[in-house]
């Protein structure tokens, strides 16, 4: 959500920072409706004003024994009270107005990101690793996990339709021994809370987070009026709204493992086999909540934290900030890491760290307050994924394929997979 007093203080910088994602000029038309709704306030004001006056003058009138010039006022405060719940009602109105109209607006990118139109666009800044070499054609996930017989989409399918999977025994296991690892890495290693929070929120804490109104046809909706998280970032961010938070504290940093459900509504056609965009998959996310001061450092930090994951797996990634045309409704600098999937031959996205100033806090408010400060600002909140498990299963099934169709599994996760060294077809 955006400061409207930002955007009366300065409206050419407002509007050249949309300009940046190719959005047309929007500061008049909001300005059109925060003037609206001052004169409005302004009405409210003098006529509660004058209804204040007016009751004093009653009471000297009453003193006086002017029956008639009480009477008289009494009149006139009674058609003021009637303008006054008209007036609020017509405030109540374009207060709506305006912040519907400022909560479907994005961030404004920092000055750092570079502008451009879609992903090629987008800047890599480093590469850590290097590309498996491999003496026979590698194959893509699917192709290994179903014939190694632990992946199963045709069962899925009939269960709940298209972008859904059924894990089977090693895989089943790998998976929860990917996310063990990564959540006692966070925890034990960075500093990082694990954290169990509501997988259905409200729509306040949708709203909070940014996710409506923009994103509705992208959700799952309970019947109860519930909304299935699309990610842990929305409960963890959460977690500090409508609170006032001790500056000394901060940051607070968060993690969470916790299953995610998409309605991937705009990804039709868009990898229809295998598990790289489905309904439901797990995710390990990271939230920070810091001071604005702190938030350009823990962006690093974070994504640090989340390419770690994957050198301890010993994958070959790359990261790269997003381009201003890129980048996701809220933030304002997107890192996004691509792992290397040698049978597809090609990098995708495993985790999207991102920083969103206080485009967040606004709409939660929340705050914090250093000890001598006079007054509280707002947080500035960050979140990334570290990592998304499924995509990190598909990396590694690719990555430590093995010519006769097992999978050799990483040495970070064995502990976790009971000693087992490879997968094979059981």
């Amino acid at each position: 959500m955006h400061d409207i007093k930002a955007i009366r203080d300065n409206p050419q910088a407002f509007d050249a920072g949309l300009a940046r994602r190719g959005l047309a000029p929007l500061s008049a038309s909001l300005l059109a409706l925060d003037e609206q709704k001052r004169e409005t306030m302004q009405k409210l004001q003098d006529a509660q004003s004058r209804r204040n006056a007016l009751s004093k003058d009653i009471g000297m009138a009453m003193g006086k024994k002017d029956v008639a010039l009480a009477d008289k006022l009494k009149a006139e405060v009674a058609g003021l009270k009637d303008a006054i719940a008209a007036g609020e009602e017509q405030e109540r109105m374009q207060t709506k107005a305006l912040n519907d109209a400022l909560a479907v607006i994005p961030n404004i990118p920092l000055a750092a990101v570079p502008d451009g139109k879609n992903e090629h666009d987008n800047v890599e800044v480093r590469q850590w690793g290097q590309k498996p070499h491999k003496n026979f054609e590698p194959q893509q996930h699917f192709d290994i996990g179903e014939a190694l017989g632990l992946m199963d989409f045709e069962i899925a399918s009939k269960l709940s339709g298209a972008r859904f999977v059924v894990l089977k025994g090693a895989l089943a296991r790998l998976e929860r021994a990917l996310a063990q690892f990564m959540i006692n890495l966070h925890t034990d290693e960075f500093g990082y809370s694990e954290t169990y929070a509501p997988y259905m929120l409200r729509a306040e804490a949708m709203y909070g987070v940014g996710q409506l109104p923009k994103f509705e046809e992208d959700l799952f909706k309970t019947t109860s009026g519930h909304y299935l998280i699309p990610t842990a970032e929305a409960s963890l961010t959460n977690l500090v709204r409508e609170q006032v938070l001790d500056e000394a504290k901060l940051p607070i940093r968060m993690t969470a493992y916790s299953p995610c459900f998409r309605a991937e509504a705009g990804a039709a056609g868009r990898d229809t086999r295998g598990m790289i965009r489905q309904h439901q998959f797990s995710k390990v996310e990271l939230v920070s909540i810091t001071t604005p001061e702190q938030s350009d450092a823990e962006h690093e930090r974070m994504t640090g934290c989340a390419e770690e994951v994957l050198k301890r797996l010993n994958l070959h990634y790359r990261t790269i900030v997003l381009c201003t045309g890129d980048m996701g409704f809220g933030s304002r600098k997107t890192y996004d890491i691509e792992v290397w999937l040698p049978g597809q031959n090609a990098y995708r996205e495993i985790s999207s760290c991102s920083q969103f100033g206080e485009f967040q806090a606004r709409r939660m408010e929340a705050r914090c307050k250093a000890a001598d400060a006079k007054q509280a600002r707002y947080v500035h909140t960050l979140n990334g994924s570290a990592l998304a498990v499924g995509r990190t299963m598909v990396a590694v099934l690719e990555n430590y394929q093995n010519d006769d169709g097992s999978v050799t599994i990483p040495d970070v996760l064995r502990p976790y997979m009971g000693g087992m060294t490879v997968i094979k077809r059981p």
